[in-house]
């Protein structure tokens, strides 16, 4: 594994997350309009999704039954997958180069990430 070669997979992992999120997204935005074009919005009310739309099992829950804002929700957390994934390739070439320095650091990164994924509010 040279550095090239890490640099192509990284490349083609962010590109790969990058557009089967897109993907995922649009699945889900054409089925939502498909099935809510004739109702009315009402701007002046805010309502918050529920636990279907907001926690990780509910998004995988509502995704698997093809509800249209899990759909949606599952590919946003696809786009936001990608970068961790990222890091997670990164930490793997690091170390196969045994480029001790950025391995760590990569770990590193890695570890705050999901810190703070965890522990969003």
């Amino acid at each position: 594994m040279d550095d090239h070669r890490l640099e192509t997979i990284i490349g083609r992992l962010l590109q790969a997350g990058v557009l089967l999120a897109a993907a995922v997204v649009t699945i889900g935005a054409v089925t939502y309009l498909a099935q809510h074009h004739a109702d009315g919005v009402d701007y002046r009310h805010f309502v918050a999704g529920g636990p279907d739309t907001s926690t990780l099992n509910g998004i995988v829950r509502s995704a698997a039954h093809f509800e249209s804002l899990g759909i949606i929700q599952f590919g946003l957390l696809l786009l936001i997958a990608t970068p961790v994934a990222r890091v997670a390739l990164a930490i793997a070439g690091f170390a196969l180069e045994r480029d001790r320095l950025y391995t760590v650091v990569s770990v590193v990164v890695l570890l705050i990430l999901l810190a703070s994924l965890l522990h969003a509010t």
